[in-house]
Formats: C-alpha cells, sequence, structure tokens
C-alpha cells in the first residue's frame, strides 16, 4: 500500500526563481525589461507572466542576425527537467509593456509567472540601477 501511495502522489515539480530584476525605467518610458533565473526539477513550461505593474508581460528572444539584434515575441519558454533556464540582458527576457508608473531603483515589482505543470508562481521583482545593473552586487553605496 506504501509503493501505490508513493507512485499515486508523486513529489509535486519544483520550481525556483533567483535573481529576479527589471531594469529602472527613465520618465515617460512605456516598457522594462525583466530577467530572473528559473530552476525546474520537473520539465515544465512558462506559458505566461502577468503584473499589476504592466498592462501585459510578453516574453521575448533575442534574434541575431548579422550585426543586428532584434527582439522577437515567443509563446513561453520550455524548461528542461533538472535545468536552468536563465533570462538575462541580450538574451531571452520579459518585456513589460505599458508600465503604470515609472520602475524606480529599490521598488519591488510583483508578478505571476504561469506554468504548464506547476501552475501560478508569485514572486517579486527588484527594480535595480539603469546603469550597470547586469553587475549588480546587492551592495547600495551610500545608503
Amino acid at each position: 500500500m506504501l509503493l501505490f501511495a508513493l507512485a499515486a502522489t508523486p513529489a509535486a515539480a519544483q520550481i525556483a526563481v533567483e535573481d529576479a530584476w527589471i531594469r529602472a525605467t527613465p520618465p515617460g518610458a512605456k516598457t522594462a525589461a525583466g530577467y530572473l533565473i528559473i530552476s525546474a526539477d520537473s520539465a515544465d513550461r512558462l506559458l505566461s507572466v502577468t503584473s499589476p505593474a504592466a498592462q501585459r508581460v510578453e516574453t521575448h528572444i533575442t534574434v541575431h542576425e548579422g550585426d543586428i539584434a532584434r527582439m522577437r515575441e515567443v509563446k513561453g519558454y520550455d524548461i528542461p527537467a533538472n535545468s536552468t533556464l536563465e533570462l538575462k540582458p541580450g538574451g531571452a527576457h520579459l518585456m513589460f509593456v505599458n508600465i503604470k508608473a515609472p520602475l524606480k531603483e529599490g521598488m519591488m515589482v510583483p508578478a505571476t509567472l504561469k506554468f504548464q505543470r506547476v501552475g501560478e508562481f508569485k514572486m517579486a521583482f527588484e527594480v535595480r540601477p539603469l546603469a550597470g545593473a547586469e553587475h549588480h552586487t546587492g551592495e547600495h553605496p551610500g545608503h
């Protein structure tokens, strides 16, 4: 009976999110790029993202055509089992479209990630400075 119970109720798939951040926006900006690292122990697919800070959040990839990099919207991202998906500058990223207010350094932006298997995953993005955000160390000089 114990073996049957274990087989009938496998451990819930686990998703972990790390280093979620959005670059601060200049006044008047309508979009903001978001980045994060998603780890999964079972294969899954990030289907969509929503946030009260933006009208919509799109999943984008960067396609390099010669010397030109173009953003292209895709319908989510596959995450293989026991692997990590990194959304980063110059690569796959989230695009927060029609942001409702400027995003200022230090803010936390709530979001809900919707996965095919795991379902909804609530989290927040840290807003980092406009310049040098890729090399953020967690230290804030002068604060």
